[in-house]
């Protein structure tokens, strides 16, 4: 009996940590996507207006720049995890940390609506 209380409340502390840290990665990658707004948005103020190819290529390397980061933010701690033999906890953080993303674009949404 007290195996099984203490394999449940550690069952409940490892979900607590995982969903606080989905958050926190989830609030990361929304700070990341707002600056990069903010920087597209006043790009051609700080730099003029970039002609044709620059253009394309710099949004491109933006893209891939921002990919990475993304990335990172997403994936990093779930692939470490996974490495480390946590298979489980690592699909549950990446769900998790998809899962806030996916709140916060509703309330998001929501907020934009009215």
């Amino acid at each position: 009996m007290t195996k099984i209380i203490f394999t449940n409340s550690l069952i409940i502390k490892t979900m607590k940590k995982l969903i606080s840290s989905g958050f926190f990665f989830a609030i990361g990658e929304g700070i990341y996507i707002f600056l990069v707004s903010l920087f597209m948005l006043n790009a051609e103020r700080f730099f003029g207006k970039v002609p044709g190819v620059a253009g394309i290529i710099t949004l491109l390397l933006l893209l891939v720049f921002s990919a990475s980061v993304s990335g990172a933010l997403i994936l990093g701690k779930p692939i470490l995890l996974y490495f480390e033999g946590k298979k489980l906890e690592a699909v549950r953080l990446f769900f998790i940390t998809l899962a806030w993303l996916l709140i916060f674009l509703v309330t998001l949404l929501l907020i934009i609506q009215r």
